[in-house]
């Protein structure tokens, strides 16, 4: 009789490594930015020691900044961090407060 492997990883954030969902793509992007200013500065025509040590600079900082930002904030912590930026910090009402108070007839417009 076969046997058959059940998926446990339904409904579960993309891991790897411990960076959990969008730490993934900071990461992954980080790197690869940092890959091309190491080309860049290579084909300009920097030396070759100064090249390879801002690249693997650039590399270690990204890797420690996406590390640290996982573990400060977590899964949604950057979604909830935009949203907070966004939201509106008062409610303004510009209308009288006699106005808020009295109520609109029905044959009024």
């Amino acid at each position: 009789m076969a046997e058959y492997f059940i998926n446990k990883g339904v409904n579960k954030p993309a891991e790897f490594k411990g960076l959990q969902s969008q730490y993934l793509f900071i990461f992954a992007g980080g790197l690869l930015g940092a890959f091309v200013v190491f080309i860049i500065m290579y084909l300009v025509g920097i030396n070759q020691w100064v090249c390879i040590f801002t690249g693997l600079a650039l590399a270690f900082l990204v890797v420690w900044l996406t590390f640290s930002l996982n573990r400060k904030f977590g899964r949604f912590g950057l979604m909830k961090l935009q949203t907070t930026r966004t939201f509106p910090r008062r409610i303004i009402n510009r209308k009288g407060v006699l106005r808020l108070f009295t109520q609109k007839r029905k044959g009024a417009a």
